[in-house]
């Protein structure tokens, strides 16, 4: 079933409305018809089947059919930091990712990024990304949607840094020296509840004076395994790895 987010409270007891972007989606994209049925999430995750009791030219009313209760979120918060691609990789980082479970993204101007920050198109940009994070939310059944900011300074990714329980950031060099174990160490001692940011640099990684930095802000530089990944896959390698430790082997 297609899956909405409502982006309101429910109401115990009441019909709830639809209208904007998802009733359009419902009635001239998917067609939906009075009885059908779909998925609602509403402020704070709660979602549950429900079911279309009206439809005007412009409102759907529909009502809860069963509160739904599978687990759909990590146990942990994973905030992934992507130094500014080429292209539409971060789109695809961010699709993906979202895919696979990350609470919120962090694009940041690196030194090697290629793609220089427009903020005349800013807004245009995020609203974007903002939409590929929503549908890959609902596409794959998640409870919330991650957020998605605008591109910080490196300097303003190490000041925001100091909310996270955990921090890495992932560095080329270290898969290199065989240097691997700070990252399955890091996620084997992590506890359910608890945040961690992972930072990855561009096309061409990131410079020694970036590792030293986040060094001296508390990061853990870490590599991850014997190849060199791109900067759109080494974020999705991280949460499979993240995916398996916590929901496949506990």
């Amino acid at each position: 079933m297609q899956r909405y987010f409502l982006e309101k409270d429910y109401i115990e007891g009441e019909l709830f409305h639809i209208n904007g972007d998802d009733f359009h989606h419902m009635t001239r994209v998917m067609r939906m018809k009075e009885g059908d049925e779909f998925f609602a999430v509403f402020k704070g995750g709660k979602s549950a089947t429900s079911k279309i009791e009206s439809i005007s030219s412009d409102d759907i009313k529909a009502s809860i059919v069963q509160w739904e209760t599978a687990i759909k979120e990590l146990p942990i918060t994973v905030t992934i930091a992507s130094g500014l691609p080429k292209g539409d990789k971060l789109e695809w980082i961010i699709q993906k990712g979202t895919e696979l479970g990350a609470h919120e993204f962090i694009p940041f101007n690196a030194d090697r990024s290629i793609v220089k920050w427009d903020e005349k198109k800013a807004k245009k940009k995020v609203e974007r990304w903002e939409k590929i994070a929503k549908e890959a939310a609902e596409q794959s059944h998640r409870r919330l949607i991650p957020k998605v900011f605008s591109p910080y300074s490196f300097s303003e990714l190490m000041e925001i840094s100091n909310q996270y329980d955990y921090k890495l950031i992932a560095y080329e060099e270290e898969s290199r020296a065989s240097e691997m174990g700070n990252f399955a160490n890091t996620i084997s001692s992590m506890e359910n509840g608890s945040s961690i940011l992972i930072v990855f640099g561009p096309e061409g990684g990131l410079t020694e004076k970036e590792v030293i930095k986040s060094q001296q802000s508390g990061f853990l530089p870490c590599g991850l395994g014997p190849r060199i990944l791109r900067a759109e896959t080494a974020p999705l390698y991280v949460l499979s790895a993240l995916s398996y430790q916590f929901e496949l082997m506990r």
